[in-house]
Formats: structure tokens, sequence, C-alpha cells
């Protein structure tokens, strides 16, 4: 059997992640367009999906994305010029700045939290609540465990 056609009959834990992500951005960023935010791009995500209401560091945002500081801060400069974010002094540590949604940015957070409760409820119907709490459950963790893997070294 040809490579292609395995991974289509029987796709590893890489290809089903990517394909799952894939549907969901695309369905996400479709939605949002169609309810005012047609500017944002999926990259958008590596900060508005971990930004906080009251703000977010730039180091936690990249942290938690798993993305380099450097990206994050190109990121946030784009959201600054489309008007989802502002940067503010961190009143906790005078030399750290606070990146904080305006209006548009929560009105894009509140959105985009329910396009993903509204994707998860249908899986959830489709396969079973009791098997959709599994499966998150045990994505969960393999998620946890792959991020927290050594990388291989160069031998």
């Amino acid at each position: 059997m040809r490579r292609s056609e395995r991974k289509k009959t029987d796709p590893d834990l890489g290809i089903m992640a990517g394909q799952m992500l894939f549907a969901v951005q695309r369905e996400m960023f479709e939605t949002l367009a169609l309810h005012g935010h047609p500017h944002l791009r999926p990259r958008h995500g590596a900060v508005l999906a971990y930004l906080d209401e009251e703000g977010s560091r730039a180091t936690d945002l990249s942290q938690q994305s798993g993305q380099h500081k450097q990206v994050i801060g190109t990121l946030v400069d784009e959201l600054v010029e489309l008007g989802y974010v502002r940067r503010e002094p961190d009143p906790q540590d005078r030399r750290a700045k606070l990146i904080v949604p305006t209006p548009l940015g929560l009105d894009e957070m509140r959105r985009s939290d329910a396009i993903v409760a509204d994707i998860e409820r249908r899986h959830a119907e489709a396969v079973g609540e009791d098997v959709y709490t599994v499966f998150k459950q045990a994505f969960r963790q393999i998620v946890h465990l792959q991020r927290t893997h050594p990388p291989a070294s160069a031998d």
C-alpha cells in the first residue's frame, strides 16, 4: 500500500491533529468573518486564544501558545494595527507591558468562545457526552505528554 493511501485509511496522530486544527480554524475564521471580523487569520489565534480580558503578558502568551516571543510580538503588532489589542504598562512590573483587548478584541473573544463551544457541543452530541468527555481527557493528557517530551538528539 502506498504511503499516501495508508495515511488516508489509517492516519497517524500528527495527521489527525492537523486535520482537526485546520477544520476548526476554517470554521472559526469563516464564522468570525461573517460576524464582523474579516481581517483575522488563524495565526492571530496564538494571541487571541490565550488572551485574558484584563490583559496578558507577551511572555505568557508565548508560553501558552508554544510560539516564540518574537512571533507573538509580530502578531501583537498586527492586532494593534487591526484594532483588537493595545499595549499598556503592567501595574505589577513597570518594565513589562500587558496586551489588553479592545472592545473589538473582547467581541472577537466572546464570539470565538461561542463558536468553539458550539463545535464541541456538536461533537459531543454526535459521539455521546460520555465518550466525548473521555476523549477530551485522554487528548489533554496526550497533548501534555507531547509538549513535555524532550526533543530527540541528533546523533
